[in-house]
């Protein structure tokens, strides 16, 4: 709460005229929140490599009932 007092009063000693520009900032700071939050866990997924046999996939359930190894 500290920090959303101390931002109250920044704004309440900003010139009028700049007030419409802080607003977009926070807007659009809002927006790239929200985009942001959605493509990290995106980033994430992309970025998950799995390092195993060719067949790893079509075969997962042979592989982890131990019927096919890894090697």
């Amino acid at each position: 709460m500290v920090t959303k007092e101390l931002i109250k009063k920044e704004i309440e000693n900003l010139p009028e005229e700049n007030l419409d520009g802080v607003f977009k900032i926070i807007k659009d700071f809002e927006q790239f929140q929200k985009i942001s939050n959605k493509r990290s866990f995106m980033f994430k997924l992309r970025n998950i490599k799995i390092d195993g046999p060719k067949d790893f996939s079509k075969n997962i359930d042979v592989y982890i009932s131990g019927e096919k190894n890894v090697e």
